[in-house]
């Protein structure tokens, strides 16, 4: 097992606000090895925690963005076989066409594995894929290597990434695939964490401001039928293009009155139940 005490202890970085329980699973997973498989709503920073991670540790952040459609060997390597057959037919490249290996081009956890320092590999949404895209790639990253047939060689990893798994909890993954990882469940900030990561990204602004966007973001978040409701990113968001506003003031969101809703929420039907929701608020 890895020497703890050889591991950088992660603690959070500029702009990612860190509870206690998050930073303990983080650094165990770092310790033992293990991907760390989180889940939570869009929106509550899964991905961000991967940013932030690789900015602590001063590590190259390498995102798998999974699909639904996706291939294992998509994600470990592809082929490029069109490129050979041009090079072959055309004879202008300074490549040589006997030589499959130069037509080998590494996806994204083939990078983490050729990588020359250690990286944070981000596998994004996770759900998207089926359970035997996600069973091979768990084998494969215990293995730390995978083949490249068309060649018949080997890669095995330089430098065990730190595997940091999302998942916006879809559908379920398999029991194996659970077993495999350290989980972490991150729940959508209350008022209070909300008001702490309001002051790292706005820490010049008006107590009473962040007051009133706090209590207007909560109260909108409430209201019923919404699809999608508006999250951390989104709150971010308005409250810059309150702040742009010259003519704002903290007392218009008191007296119900929201500027900017479509910034808040994305989806046509949400967007006009949150504007029926605030004209009768200030009625």
């Amino acid at each position: 097992m890895t020497n703890r005490s050889s591991i950088t202890v992660f603690r959070g970085a500029s702009k990612y606000v860190l509870d206690e329980e998050m930073a303990q699973i983080i650094n165990v997973s770092i310790a033992l090895e293990m991907p760390l498989l989180l889940k939570g709503e869009p929106g509550t920073g899964k991905t961000m925690l991967a940013h932030a991670i690789a900015e602590s540790l001063g590590m190259p952040l390498i995102v798998l963005n999974v699909k639904s459609n996706m291939k294992l060997v998509d994600a470990l390597y592809q082929y490029d076989t069109l490129t050979r057959l041009n090079d072959s037919r055309f004879g202008d490249s300074k490549r040589d066409v006997s030589n499959i290996e130069e037509y080998i081009r590494m996806g994204k956890i083939g990078q983490a594995f050729v990588s020359g320092t250690k990286t944070v590999l981000l596998i994004d949404e996770i759900d998207k894929a089926d359970t035997d895209f996600q069973d091979d790639m768990l084998d494969v990253l215990d293995q730390m290597e995978f083949d490249i047939i068309e060649i018949d060689k080997t890669v095995g990893a330089k430098h065990r990434p730190v595997i940091i798994i999302t998942s916006n909890a879809k559908k379920d993954l398999s029991d194996p695939f659970l077993g495999r990882c350290n989980f972490h469940h991150i729940a959508f900030p209350d008022a209070e964490m909300m008001r702490r990561i309001i002051t790292v990204h706005f820490p010049e602004l008006n107590a009473d401001v962040v007051d009133a966007c706090i209590q207007t973001f909560y109260r909108l978040r409430k209201i019923e039928n919404i699809e999608k409701k508006p999250a951390t990113r989104e709150l971010i968001n308005w409250i810059r293009a309150l702040r742009a506003d010259p003519d704002f003031k903290p007392s218009g969101l008191k007296r119900g009155e929201v500027p900017y809703l479509g910034v808040l929420f994305k989806k046509s039907p949400d967007l006009k139940l949150a504007t029926h929701a605030v004209g009768q608020t200030r009625h």
